[in-house]
């Protein structure tokens, strides 16, 4: 190979994946709306990811498979376990882990924090991620 057609052929290549890499990128966002429903997202949804934020679950939980792996994966929490499971482990005073030593600790959140919260997990719940992460109860 000489050096021109290796570089021709570099050149050739990069135009080849970038292109690729844009069209990929492109519909990507494209299908954000489909997939996320931001139609769905209400004052309440915002609020409960203000209050998720603001006590730093992620650095337990994770949400899609992002965050910390100490506590079970929340992005699905509603369908896995029930609104009534999840407003309990709110307001109850550290719940106790799974067979493990594990707690959570108490927030003292308000009605209205709670509410929002289980808005927010609803609003996750919806979201299409061609169901990743494969999480399972056990």
């Amino acid at each position: 190979m000489t050096k021109a057609s290796a570089r021709n052929m570099f050149i050739g290549s990069t135009i080849v994946v970038s292109a690729i890499l844009l069209v990929l990128t492109i519909k990507s966002h494209q299908s954000y709306p489909v997939r996320t429903h931001p139609e769905n997202i209400t004052a309440q949804v915002e609020w409960g990811k203000k209050v998720w934020e603001k006590h730093a679950c992620i650095d337990c939980h994770t949400l899609f498979g992002e965050g910390a792996y100490y506590a079970p994966e929340l992005g699905n929490v509603i369908t896995r376990r029930g609104e009534d499971y999840v407003r309990t482990v709110l307001e109850t005073d550290a719940i106790q882990g799974w067979g493990t030593t594990r707690k959570m600790p108490k927030f003292d959140l308000s009605k209205q924090d709670i509410d929002s919260l289980i808005e927010f997990f609803k609003w996750m719940n919806n979201v299409d991620t061609n169901n990743w992460p494969p999480n399972k109860e056990g």
